[in-house]
């Protein structure tokens, strides 16, 4: 596995994989990696197959991180971070520095206007703005012809997606699983924060979900009825703190009027200080 610390660096890589032939699959991530990103690197070799070439990116992009968030603290570990990448079949890992990928002066922006407006995109502003920019500029750099992006982050990949349709990125965008714990709690490098206390009481998120879903099996539901309920369900762990509960249309994003199989929920909790987020397909 080749380590990359350039932008021109991965670019020359990039050219003598395009001048073999080789296929190129790219898993960004901000490392403090975990068993989740571990599956969305064996996606990419299954998509790159034996021959092809798959490209991890470590990067903390601190445009993504509003006032009062978590960068200076958020979890770093490039050494263990090298061994998952290593064992899991990863050819390059590129790892900018924030003033390689933001040098002096820079000053231009990519931004989603509608499927980044709710949620995540009204509890953190400036956050998808952030996201938009740094993965555009990955996509840029690595050109790939396919990257791989976990459904824990619905929005984001929905956003992702938006943006390769509408500027013609020339590669596919593969959404995989949610890869949780056994007690059902998404895998997160944010779990890292949470207490003993804390880490039982998060599983909440996922029993929020299992409980919606059981609700709807039963017929349709008031979306104002189904939120009350939930919020009610979730003050059962002491610590939590509820930031939005939604419900769409898995394929616009567009609210829902009633909760129905098919529906797809979103939610965001605080567990103490962490915030945790969690989402599926009624």
């Amino acid at each position: 596995m080749q380590i990359v610390n350039t932008i021109a660096g991965m670019r020359r890589l990039v050219r003598q994989w395009q001048r073999a032939g080789f296929p190129v699959a790219f898993v960004p991530t901000m490392g403090y990696l975990h068993p989740g990103h571990v599956s969305l690197i064996r996606e990419a070799r299954k998509y790159a197959g034996r021959k092809g070439q798959v490209v991890v990116s470590i990067f903390v992009n601190p445009t993504q991180f509003g006032p009062g968030e978590d960068l200076a603290k958020y979890p770093r570990d490039l050494t263990r971070d090298k061994k998952l990448c290593e064992d899991a079949g990863t050819n390059a890992l590129f790892v900018p520095t924030a003033k390689e990928m933001y040098p002096p002066g820079f000053s231009t922006w990519l931004s989603e206007e509608t499927l980044s407006r709710g949620m995540e995109g009204a509890s953190r502003p400036g956050h998808f703005r952030g996201v938009a920019t740094v993965v555009g500029k990955l996509f840029h750099i690595v050109q790939p012809d396919a990257a791989i992006f976990g459904a824990k982050d619905f929005q984001q990949s929905a956003v992702i997606q938006q943006i390769v349709r509408d500027l013609n990125f020339p590669l596919k965008i593969i959404v995989a699983p949610t890869v949780r714990e056994t007690d059902g709690l998404a895998m997160s490098s944010r779990n890292k924060y949470l207490s003993a206390a804390h880490r039982k009481q998060a599983t909440i998120l996922w029993q929020t979900v299992e409980r919606a879903k059981s609700r709807v099996s039963r017929g349709r539901v008031p979306v104002a009825e189904m939120k009350e309920d939930l919020r009610r369900f979730i003050a059962r762990a002491p610590d939590a703190r509820v930031d939005y509960i939604n419900f769409f249309d898995p394929g616009t994003l567009e609210a829902a009027h009633e909760v129905r199989k098919g529906t797809q929920l979103a939610l965001a909790v605080f567990i103490g200080k962490t915030r945790l987020i969690d989402n599926d397909t009624l």
